[in-house]
């Protein structure tokens, strides 16, 4: 395996560095024409549309609707049937994503003015929410715990999943998860189909607030058309982590946790940034002898060759600054004392921090989120959380004596802008 390793003192750094990071998901005109014409028609022929597309897509021949519908009796019989060891993990896991988000919760607030006005904020839950869960190979239960547990937290009295059941093979762990994470109702169906029934609704399928959870292409692209009828989390990249090591953390660690996001996909990325040289070669041998050992080393192998790298760094200074201009969506500080660099970073959608965080206990059970900004966007966003399912809503109660104050204000600031109503409208109250 070929890693590339860079140094940023070379003159032509920051060209190869921009090379390294680009990654902008080129729209496929055929996968959007397709997107496009299963969202019309969910759209328009509801249940029938759905069955059709899950039959053509999932191979499985369903009479009904109805019979998408799995009934709470099977999650729980998948709950009750895992191995205890693996059912207490999963209980451990949601209590501390819970005990976490619980963290998060906004209230509602407001304040009286001298005059009697009074301003603030409601602050309410969505009334139901969707929760696309990938099916087949891709199962992931850690999904279902990280993007139901928060709407739970914030409120939100119905969660609908939905997860593809390809040849109607049905992954128990996630079952399992959706019990214990309180999910009301679950579909098995996926693809651009699901994202159209949860956006519009069915006969059966009831039309929610907003969609979260990862998916296929397929699935991001119906997500970021239905945006605007619902919500949505985000638009998600390849995984990506970026390390920060000053050379005395043990590289089979490092190596591995590069190795942790690699596995994804042959897109994802890792980075390492360290100023010392020869700890970065101890790193690359470790990669070469461990990689090996991985079920998935070709996926990890492609990943690191195509879009990983080693960088050499003047100090841990010139790291901040770099990471900063990455802004990656797991950042690893593997250094002696990593809370004293945090005023250096801005940008990150999760920040592990010392020798012993490792980003895997952030995807399973610390407790932060782990569905996190991608592609540079953590410069912008923030993980999934709480806030994301509740919505807030000004509150204005004038006064009397405030309306005389504010009506003459508001009348100024409307006849300047040629809008004669809003005045008046103002001033009928003005004494």
């Amino acid at each position: 395996m070929n890693i590339r390793q860079l140094s940023s003192r070379s003159p032509d750094f920051n060209s190869v560095l921009d090379k390294l990071l680009a990654f902008e998901e080129t729209a496929d005109g055929k996968l959007e024409g397709i997107v496009a014409g299963i969202l019309a028609e969910v759209k328009r022929r509801g249940d029938l549309a759905v069955l059709e597309y899950t039959q053509k897509f999932d191979r499985r021949q369903v009479a009904n609707a109805a019979q998408l519908e799995l009934p709470q009796a099977e999650l729980l019989a998948a709950f009750n049937g895992l191995p205890k060891a693996q059912r207490e993990a999963l209980e451990q896991a949601a209590q501390r994503v819970t005990a976490y988000h619980q963290k998060q919760l906004q209230t509602s607030w407001s304040y009286t003015e001298e005059d009697g006005t009074l301003l603030g904020q409601q602050v309410t839950p969505m009334d139901r929410v969707g929760l696309y869960v990938p099916g087949g190979k891709a199962a992931y239960p850690s999904s279902v715990l990280m993007n139901a547990l928060p709407a739970k937290v914030a409120g939100v009295s119905e969660l609908i999943m939905v997860v593809p059941t390809p040849d109607g093979v049905k992954n128990q762990l996630v079952l399992a998860a959706a019990y214990l994470a309180g999910v009301n109702r679950v579909f098995t169906i996926g693809g651009a189909q699901a994202v159209a029934a949860l956006a519009y609704g069915t006969e059966t399928i009831p039309r929610v607030d907003k969609i979260v959870g990862p998916g296929n292409a397929f699935v991001a692209a119906a997500k970021r058309r239905v945006f605007g009828v619902c919500g949505i989390d985000m638009i998600a990249g390849p995984s990506e982590i970026l390390v920060i090591c000053d050379g005395h953390s043990n590289p089979d660690w490092i190596a591995m946790d590069l190795f942790s996001q690699a596995e994804h996909d042959e897109l994802a990325q890792a980075i390492l940034l360290s100023p010392d040289e020869k700890f970065i070669g101890a790193v690359a041998n470790s990669a070469q002898r461990l990689l090996a050992q991985m079920p998935r080393r070709d996926i990890i192998r492609t990943a690191l060759e195509d879009r990983g790298a080693l960088i050499h760094v003047a100090d841990l200074e010139e790291a901040c600054q770099i990471s900063n201009r990455i802004a990656p969506e797991h950042l690893e500080l593997s250094v002696a004392e990593p809370q004293s660099w945090l005023p250096k970073l801005k940008h990150a959608g999760a920040i592990f921090m010392g020798r012993y965080t490792s980003e895997a206990l952030g995807d399973y059970c610390a407790g932060p989120n782990h569905v996190l900004p991608t592609s540079g966007t953590a410069r912008f966003s923030s993980p999934l959380g709480v806030y994301d399912f509740q919505k807030r809503s000004s509150l204005i109660q004038v006064s009397a004596a405030g309306a005389q104050k504010l009506g003459t204000i508001a009348a100024t600031l409307a006849f300047g802008e040629g809008l004669q109503a809003h005045a008046q409208s103002a001033l009928y109250r003005v004494k």
